[in-house]
């Protein structure tokens, strides 16, 4: 890769199938790029979209050799991609975000340290090996908190609440693979989000701060701009561009915080890739996240990601959910984002849709979430 931005018609290689490298897919054909994806599953989200597929195993070194041979450049569109993957691939073709950063944001130990190393605040933790450990860990934390595995862990999976000392036993014997990590319990007033870009300049912009509501631990709605005090909404975007310039990355993070009702911020968990809370962006900003992501990966100027609408993000999941598809469709302002997923089990993203509203429509609404569609 040259020093230089690619020049439209090049390849990006993305390693992961899901929807987040569809809709990066997607966002690289606007500007002129091809994509091929590489990825276990043929029927993956973005191998429909895709320019060319590999199907293979990420510990496939002559299948990832052959997909380096293909593409100008590789990123990845979840951090559950092995590093060793990256670790092969690197010497052989430019990997952005890159290595480190996939290794920091696949484990909450190395992710922790991290953020406390930037200087971020992150709610009281112990890293956990062993069950006498788990004891000595409540003991200094206090219940009720929250046991986590360290890796491999989203959307509530991997993780327990612990509320009572018999609570222990039961969550240790599930919880796999360790260490784990205990995390205090936050008696949090909001969590909220901020994404950041990290251009091949260092050039780094940041989008609004957003608020993130749940629903059985997966993310039901996302509000843009989040209804925050002015000065909670920049700390949010400083501390997401703080993280960025310390792990040197070239593309996007996203950082979930904590809002404690003193208005103070906690880190809670990082991600370098596509967000599900920045979807919004795709259509309420210029240049939405997955754009800026391939911007920065293939060595564009990244633009201020200005913000022309407020909006509501409402994720489709499971086969219910799903089911409103045709009604969204039929729903003025609002955007439809469907990702081809073959079967609609429970608990599955599906597809999103957001809602344009006029400026000053969510921080005025009493519950902005009453705007979501469905």
């Amino acid at each position: 890769m040259s020093a230089g931005p690619l020049p439209p018609g090049s390849t990006i290689g993305i390693l992961g199938g899901g929807q987040l490298g569809r809709m990066s897919a997607l966002a690289a054909a606007r500007l002129g790029y091809r994509c091929h994806v590489y990825a276990p599953e043929a029927d993956s989200p973005a191998m429909q979209v895709a320019a060319a597929r590999s199907v293979a195993p990420y510990e496939d070194a002559a299948a990832l050799a052959a997909f380096a041979a293909s593409v100008d450049v590789v990123t990845f569109e979840f951090e559950n991609v092995p590093a060793a993957t990256l670790d092969i691939l690197a010497p052989l073709v430019p990997c952005r975000p890159g290595v480190e950063s996939l290794r920091i944001g696949q484990d909450r130990v190395l992710e922790k340290r991290f953020c406390e190393s930037a200087g971020l605040a992150v709610a009281p933790w112990r890293e956990v090996r062993t069950r006498a450990e788990l004891d000595a860990a409540v003991a200094a934390i206090g219940l009720p908190a929250v046991l986590k595995t360290t890796r491999l862990g989203y959307d509530g999976r991997g993780q327990a609440v612990l509320r009572r000392p018999e609570d222990l036993d039961p969550a240790w014997e599930r919880l796999a693979p360790r260490p784990l990590v205990l995390e205090g319990f936050v008696a949090f007033e909001r969590e909220i989000s901020a994404i950041a870009a990290r251009g091949a300049d260092g050039t780094v912009v940041t989008f609004d701060a957003t608020e993130n509501r749940h629903a059985h631990h997966i993310l039901d709605i996302s509000i843009a701009p989040a209804p925050v005090p002015e000065a909670v909404a920049a700390a949010a975007r400083g501390h997401v561009a703080r993280l960025a310039e310390a792990l040197g990355l070239v593309g996007l993070l996203a950082l979930e915080m904590f809002l404690l009702p003193d208005g103070r911020l906690l880190a809670n968990e990082m991600a370098p890739r596509p967000h599900n809370s920045g979807h919004w962006t795709i259509d309420a900003c210029l240049c939405g996240q997955f754009e800026m992501h391939v911007r920065a990966v293939a060595g564009l100027p990244l633009p201020d990601p200005d913000r022309h609408h407020e909006a509501v993000m409402k994720n489709l999941v499971g086969p219910e959910s799903f089911g409103r598809w045709h009604d969204l469709a039929a729903m003025p302002g609002v955007a439809l984002h469907l990702y081809g997923k073959a079967e609609a089990r429970p608990g599955r993203k599906l597809g999103h849709a957001t809602r344009l509203l006029p400026g000053g429509t969510v921080a005025a609404a009493s519950d902005p979430g009453l705007l979501a569609p469905g």
